[in-house]
């Protein structure tokens, strides 16, 4: 079953690292931190993203991540959190503002939670795919579904 979720558009993204620099560690192209994190904000200077990671490899093409936790927030002054997104794994392009992984996802909203595998984040478009083992869960009210 693939599910596609979409949300309302956010203004900026410009991923700015909060951790410390490369350890030796790291394979080669790829810098290793562990416990990161990365914010971004809007133009207006409100957070957008928080990204935190028990370990992240980076490279500029991509970052992989180690039980990742990603959170949405509204872009504006009361900073309210939108979107939850966590995994045990999982890549994300900054180029692209895309998060993907092939293990599970869970997906949080005040309205709704779905998880699933071989997913898909699309930043830009606040969409989220997921095409394997989906399950959602609608904390809102649904009239008239079956009419």
């Amino acid at each position: 079953m693939r599910i596609a979720l979409t949300l309302a558009p956010l203004v900026l993204f410009a991923a700015t690292p909060a951790a410390p620099p490369s350890t030796p560690s790291a394979a080669p192209g790829l810098a290793a931190v562990n416990q990161s994190t990365l914010q971004t904000f809007t133009k207006e200077g409100f957070r957008a993203l928080l990204l935190r990671a028990s370990a992240m490899n980076v490279a500029r093409e991509r970052v992989d991540l180690t039980d990742m936790n990603l959170s949405v927030f509204s872009g504006d002054a009361a900073e309210h959190i939108e979107t939850i997104l966590l995994s045990p794994e999982a890549t994300f392009l900054p180029d692209t503002s895309v998060a993907h992984g092939e293990k599970t996802v869970r997906f949080i909203r005040d309205d709704l939670e779905a998880s699933g595998t071989k997913w898909t984040y699309d930043h830009k478009e606040k969409s989220i795919s997921l095409d394997g083992n989906v399950r959602v869960v609608f904390h809102a009210q649904l009239k008239d579904i079956l009419q």
